[in-house]
C-alpha cells in the first residue's frame, strides 16, 4: 500500500501540487464531497425521498445554499432573499454582466 500511495504520488506530481502554482486551485475536494454528503444524510435519515421532484427540488435549495455560501452570504440572508423574491448581490451582479438583470 505504501508503495503504491509513493508511486501515484510520483507518477501525479503536478495534479497532487497544482494548489501551490496554481491560486485558484482548491487545496482539497471536500466542498463536492461535503455537498453530496447531505443528500446522502437526508436519505439516510428518511429511508428515500417520496418522490423525484422533491428530491430535486430539495437538491436545487441544497445548490442554492451551496453556492450563496461560496460567495460570503450566510444562510440566513440567502433564505431571507428567496422568501422575499430577491437575489443575493453576486447574482445581481451576474445578471448585469449578462444583460440579465430583472429590474
Amino acid at each position: 500500500k505504501s508503495r503504491n500511495l509513493l508511486e501515484r504520488l510520483r507518477d501525479y506530481e503536478d495534479d497532487v501540487l497544482r494548489f501551490m502554482d496554481d491560486p485558484l486551485a482548491p487545496y482539497t475536494n471536500n466542498q463536492g464531497e461535503r455537498d453530496l454528503r447531505m443528500v446522502k444524510v437526508q436519505q439516510k435519515v428518511s429511508g428515500c425521498f417520496r418522490s423525484m421532484r422533491g428530491a430535486e427540488i430539495y437538491c436545487r435549495i441544497r445548490s442554492y445554499l451551496s453556492t450563496c455560501r461560496k460567495h460570503s452570504v450566510g444562510v440566513g440572508e440567502a433564505l431571507e432573499c428567496l422568501f422575499t423574491g430577491t437575489w443575493p448581490e453576486f447574482i445581481q451582479v451576474k445578471l448585469r454582466e449578462t444583460g440579465l438583470d430583472a429590474e
